[in-house]
């Protein structure tokens, strides 16, 4: 069986980190290399960096940030924010990513995931799809939750799946920041539909919110960043719960 991933995430708003809830009330937290490794030398499995203005100014993340953080980890790392063309992805794999997440480009250009799989391979090429509860169901929200799509979560994930996304990043707009727990029911409808991993993410509050999403969820990962960020949860700590709950993870040596 394999492992299951624990996720650190790092919001970048110019040169530092952030955190808010829902995607607003940004608040400063802390610088995004030292995070980056102090997370990895925690034994976080992946390093995830969103440079959450980058859609909103029309410009791909910058990539003196990512330089500074892959000199300093050892583990993957996910690089997404205004990655709108094969050049925008070319030059975050070349800054050190070893994947990109794309978002708003993706629902706008679907046939952008193809080429990059095609260039790339499926296995550096995530699509993150930011959902919203609306009228029963799960619809999809671009440019950093500001915008309505009216595409359904679960049918656009596997458009994308099928388009060459080799993961799936999947965030819960409703529960971002609010360590009220993951959504499992968006998660579990994404996972049930797709044949790739699915790493789940808003809502991390408590060790056993970890434990729910894997189980209940059915995640392949679970992607946290306030907890981390404020140390109300430890990398280790989680875990090590998860092991104890018979969840297979990578305990640091």
């Amino acid at each position: 069986m394999l492992c299951k991933r624990i996720v650190a995430c790092l919001d970048v708003r110019g040169d530092r980190v952030v955190k808010g809830v829902s995607f607003a009330g940004l608040t400063d937290a802390g610088d995004p290399a030292w995070l980056a490794r102090h997370y990895y030398e925690r034994g976080a499995d992946e390093i995830v960096v969103l440079d959450v203005d980058a859609t909103l100014d029309r410009r791909r993340a910058r990539a003196r940030t990512v330089e500074a953080i892959a000199e300093r980890i050892f583990v993957p790392l996910v690089v997404g924010g205004g990655i709108r063309s094969l050049d925008d992805a070319a030059a975050m794999l070349d800054a050190g990513a070893d994947k990109v997440a794309l978002n708003s480009a993706a629902v706008d250009d679907p046939p952008l995931i193809t080429r990059l799989a095609g260039r790339y391979g499926a296995q550096a090429v995530i699509v993150a799809i930011d959902a919203a509860r609306h009228e029963g169901t799960f619809t999809v929200r671009t440019r950093s939750g500001t915008r309505g799509t009216g595409r359904g979560a679960v049918d656009w994930a596997v458009e994308a799946v099928d388009r060459g996304a080799g993961e799936v990043l999947l965030t819960s707009i409703d529960r971002d920041g609010t360590t009220g727990g993951f959504d499992c029911e968006l998660t579990s409808a994404v996972a049930r539909r797709v044949q790739v991993p699915v790493i789940a993410s808003g809502g991390a509050g408590r060790l056993d919110d970890f434990v729910e999403v894997f189980a209940a969820g059915c995640a392949d990962a679970a992607l946290a960043a306030s907890v981390f960020h404020f140390g109300r949860l430890g990398i280790q700590d989680v875990k090590r719960h998860l092991a104890a709950a018979g969840v297979p993870v990578r305990l640091a040596c």
